[in-house]
């Protein structure tokens, strides 16, 4: 059974003073309240992924996640199939424990963070601090200053400390977003390790010197539309509002513009045991559930990227992520690149993952099955 490790007081040291002294403030650090087999599958489907939740479900599916996930011999699998179905992983105590064993990740073996003199050096450290002063808005409201200061100093040495380690990879603007998500609900160690994981994997498309293999990830939006719904997919082609819409919604995880923590947390739940470019299949998801909102815009570009950009506050998570599970069957991620493959200047890493992925153990037709 995986343990977490204990806390690293080189890094703790190391976030002492990085944005502290850009907020002129003196303040002890605080504890955070927040501490509270990268063998992928391919997902499948059913409609009891959307199913309604009975009074309890979520009691009788945690009781059995933490018997599950103590058993001396659990499947990987099977813990995708708990964080798949409705609900996802429910708690944060259960995602400090599921997601390093959904990557997995050692946590008996998490390195310190560098120094602070060695994290100034690196080329994305003046912008790393800049996103991270800017990310109020990420942490819960209410929170004292002095704790969100000692946060933003863990974010921003989680950031440098992956981007140190892996120095093929390029920080990108939204990148943060995920990795508050992550440090707010595991703490700063485990924070590292999967973020550290990811970047390597889901992440690592985004994270080139350009934006090229991200546009590429983008464009696949609207051959997924066509194979599900030709007449909206002509409508939006017709209104030329290509892509951009999407952009921060999936480099940022939907981090960056859902307002409520748990329909974040339940995503990445989603995410991590899913395919790379699971992301994109949730952003059809979305489209198409809006698909009377979109055709009652005017068919021009502005109209409709107005209405794109701005999502609702009430999108029904279960049953979008069920929508993607069911249009990831019907249009697989092998299929979607082969069919709209276009040569890149430099490696394709979308299709690099793909031919990984498909070295992996599958799981069986049912995926998404009844847990409680």
């Amino acid at each position: 059974m995986l343990q977490q490790s204990k806390p690293n007081p080189i890094a703790l040291h190391n976030t002492d003073f990085v944005l502290r002294k850009r907020f002129k403030a003196d303040v002890s650090p605080p504890q955070s309240n927040f501490h509270g087999d990268s063998k992928f599958s391919t997902v499948q489907s059913s409609p009891v992924g959307a199913r309604r939740k009975r009074p309890g479900g979520d009691e009788k599916k945690d009781s059995k996640l933490k018997d599950f996930i103590n058993y001396p011999t659990f499947s990987v699998s099977e813990l995708r199939r708990f964080a798949i179905s409705s609900g996802g992983l429910l708690k944060s105590a259960n995602r400090k424990r599921c997601w390093p064993m959904l990557l997995d990740i050692d946590v008996d073996n998490i390195p310190p963070a560098p120094k602070l003199s060695v994290l100034k050096t690196h080329r994305d450290y003046e912008q790393v601090l800049l996103d991270v002063e800017r990310s109020l808005s990420r942490f819960p409201p209410g929170m004292r200053e002095d704790k969100r200061l000692v946060l933003q100093d863990k974010l921003v040495v989680l950031i440098l400390h992956v981007l140190i380690n892996h120095p093929e990879l390029h920080y990108y603007q939204g990148y943060h977003d995920i990795c508050v998500t992550i440090l707010l609900t595991v703490g700063e160690d485990l924070a590292y390790a999967i973020v550290d994981r990811l970047s390597i994997s889901h992440l690592s498309d985004y994270m080139g010197s350009t934006m090229e293999r991200t546009k590429v990830i983008m464009d696949y939006v609207f051959p997924i539309l066509a194979k599900v719904n030709p007449k909206l997919e002509a409508y939006l082609q017709k209104a030329e509002v290509g892509t951009m819409f999407c952009l921060s919604w999936i480099i940022t995880w939907y981090g960056h513009v859902l307002k409520e923590y748990r329909h974040i947390v339940r995503l990445y739940d989603f995410f991590i045991a899913s395919h790379p470019l699971m992301p994109i299949y949730v952003a059809a998801a979305i489209v198409l559930y809006r698909e009377k909102e979109i055709l009652s815009c005017p068919c021009e570009m502005a109209s409709v990227h107005h209405t794109l950009s701005h999502l609702p506050k009430d999108l029904p998570f279960e049953e979008l992520i069920t929508t993607a599970c069911d249009i990831h069957l019907l249009y697989p991620p092998s299929e979607l690149i082969k069919d709209n493959f276009v040569p890149p200047t430099t490696p394709k890493p979308a299709e690099i993952n793909e031919r990984r992925w498909k070295r992996r153990k599958h799981l069986s037709r049912k995926l998404i099955v009844k847990v409680l």
